[in-house]
């Protein structure tokens, strides 16, 4: 199938992947005034003498904004605001297919920092939690620290901290599988982006005894001025050994190479170099690092990309859905760092040891019972540790 083209077309045939349906009868006078004017007049009474009422009586509760400025918008750059509008539609239907979670699509006409923060904030007290997309590094760490320290809702920005937790998943599984422990197990990570430090963050977190973390240039080092901020803080913090040189030395003795990157960087020669039984998660789309039969033929154990014709798919839509619901369901005003790691381990565990194979280290992206599963976890994460 021509993939491109069948859904140009089916855009044009839906015209908007999403719609708002009404709830509330209006067919009558009595209907029509409980609805609207004089009725609703006291549940606005009731959410100024108590805010937090809004979550009973409006929609918040089960509202998530989906924010983009257009900037890295898939693999396409800064196409604009305007442009990203399908993708934040998709996401939205993807939120209330698996999540049963409703989601409003909102595209910021501005690439400035201060601007787009002000503008989330300004709108925060209308929905229950904000999903930031597709917006360009480093600007997007800054733009989600921000609003964490503003907001009272959660605030998650998607690709770094979705894609972080579903690694993480994959992760745990395939180190079961290939007899490793997470603290004596060495992650390449191949691109210093914010999702390929989101990752390695959340490996930090789960226990990965070290990670050595590359850019196109090879392993970054705090000394490097060519780093952001964030990078040199990540590097200090990684590379236990102080190996040095290109991603090939990265890889000599590691265990499992995470590609966040560029098409064909990962050769079979660098598999080659790597401890044996080798996990290889080549998550470039749509073309990845390296191709699943390559990698295999030199000598990986395991492999997974972000595509769905092949064996063990990385896809974010395992976690945003299942997170959100669960925040959402008690209210939650952060996704914490524990509530990640346990969504990750939530997703791994649906994976029976009976299950687990070489090419089954995941569930697939199409399993709605994951979004429960996950709701289940953070939920009870928040409660546990917010009594």
């Amino acid at each position: 199938m021509d993939y491109a083209k069948e859904s140009l077309r089916l855009h044009k045939e839906w015209n908007g992947k999403i719609s708002i349906n009404v709830k509330c009868p209006v067919n009558t006078k009595e209907e029509l005034a409980l609805a609207y004017t004089p009725g609703v007049a006291q549940p606005c009474l009731e959410i100024q003498k108590d805010p937090n009422k809004s979550y009973s009586l409006t929609w918040k509760k089960n509202c998530v904004a989906v924010i983009t400025d257009g900037s890295a918008v898939l693999g396409l750059g800064n196409i604009g605001p305007a442009a990203g509008m399908p993708v934040m539609e998709g996401k939205a239907a993807l939120f209330k297919a698996f999540g049963d979670v409703d989601a409003i699509p909102l595209c910021i006409k501005s690439n400035n920092v201060d601007e787009i923060v002000n503008t989330i904030y300004l709108l925060s007290d209308s929905f229950g939690g904000i999903n930031l997309e597709d917006i360009s590094s480093p600007r997007c760490i800054e733009i989600e620290e921000r609003l964490k320290k503003l907001c009272d809702i959660p605030v998650f920005h998607d690709d770094q901290h979705g894609t972080a937790i579903v690694v993480a998943a994959a992760i745990i599984n395939a180190t079961k599988l290939t007899n490793r422990k997470l603290e004596n197990t060495t992650v390449v990570i191949n691109g210093a982006g914010s999702a390929g430090m989101a990752i390695a963050k959340l490996l930090l977190l789960i226990g990965i005894g070290d990670i050595r973390l590359c850019d196109i240039n090879g392993i970054i080092d705090s000394t490097d001025n060519r780093l952001n901020i964030y990078q040199k803080d990540l590097a200090l913090k990684t590379n236990k050994n102080k190996v040095k040189g290109k991603l090939i030395d990265a890889l000599n003795g590691a265990d499992i190479f995470v590609g966040v990157s560029a098409k064909g960087c990962l050769k079979p020669e660098m598999i080659k170099v790597m401890n044996k039984r080798s996990i290889i998660l080549a998550m470039a789309n749509p073309i990845p690092e390296i191709m699943p039969d390559e990698a295999l033929a030199a000598g990986a154990e395991v492999v997974g990309t972000g595509r769905s014709d092949f064996p063990n798919q990385i896809n974010n839509v395992l976690v945003f859905p299942g997170i959100f619901r669960g925040a959402l369901d008690v209210q939650a005003k952060q996704i914490t760092d524990e509530m990640k790691i346990t969504a990750a381990y939530a997703i791994a565990s649906l994976v029976s040891d009976d299950q687990l194979s070489k090419d089954y280290i995941i569930p697939s992206p199409l399993d709605k019972s994951v979004t429960k599963v996950v709701a289940k976890a953070v939920s009870d994460c928040w409660l546990k540790n917010n009594k």
